[in-house]
């Protein structure tokens, strides 16, 4: 498989984040793939916001659980856009999606929505949480499943097993990895367990040319430019 560029939130370097305006601009530069966030609402609604509450990213307060959909639906979420449910995501744009999922309800919620649309070829489904991971490739055989890691131990052979033993268990394919902890040794351990390795979040040229040097089978970004320039670099 060649290099995959991933939009992180969309392009939220020059977007804001996870909203339609930003999605449709990462497809529209040529992003391989979308990679989002997913919560659940108050009233059950998979809506696409990174952190657990909206303080930093809207013009409101307090946590999303706490909100209904028309609630967190009459927030700014950045020049003007509103925060979208994942279904409208779906329908707004064509590329591939990569959906990081919260917790395990989020898992439960997405996993009916991938059901009712036959999504397995089109959504790849991450997480930080072990049992969410397991949750969404229990509920739905076939996914194609990421685990995230960020400040994963690395000293030793021991440590780096670790991550790689845990993506294992619960089936995922692919690791994604803070490019700023990533070594040698943790990508070739990662290979030889036959996963691929997805480095984040990549907006500068020297992790680019980092990412490269590892052999990673992509990365994940906020800006457009590294889309372009990952085409040449190696």
């Amino acid at each position: 498989m060649s290099f995959v560029t991933i939009g992180h939130r969309g392009v939220m370097g020059v977007e804001p984040e996870n909203t339609l305006r930003s999605f449709r601009r990462a497809e529209r530069v040529g992003m391989d793939a979308i990679e989002l966030d997913l919560h659940l609402s108050k009233d059950g609604a998979l809506v696409v916001m990174h952190d657990a509450d909206v303080d930093r990213t809207t013009d409101g307060t307090g946590p999303i659980a706490d909100k209904t959909l028309d609630e967190l639906r009459a927030l700014d979420a950045g020049l003007g856009e509103r925060i979208p449910v994942f279904e409208e995501v779906l329908d707004a744009v064509d590329a591939p999606l990569q959906a990081e999922i919260k917790d395990v309800a989020a898992a439960r919620a997405l996993a009916e929505v991938m059901h009712r649309r036959g999504l397995t070829g089109r959504v790849e489904v991450s997480s930080f949480h072990d049992e969410a991971v397991a949750e969404i490739a229990r509920l739905v055989p076939g996914v194609r499943t990421v685990l995230i890691a960020s400040r994963w131990e690395a000293q030793t052979r021991a440590d780096v097993a670790d991550i790689v033993d845990r993506a294992r268990a619960v089936g995922a394919a692919t690791l994604a990895l803070n490019i700023r902890r990533l070594t040698l040794e943790t990508a070739e351990r990662a290979r030889e367990a036959e996963l691929r390795i997805i480095g984040w979040v990549v907006n500068t040229q020297q992790h680019l040319r980092l990412a490269r040097a590892l052999e990673l089978d992509g990365v994940t970004t906020d800006h457009p430019e590294i889309r372009r320039t990952s085409r040449f670099t190696a």
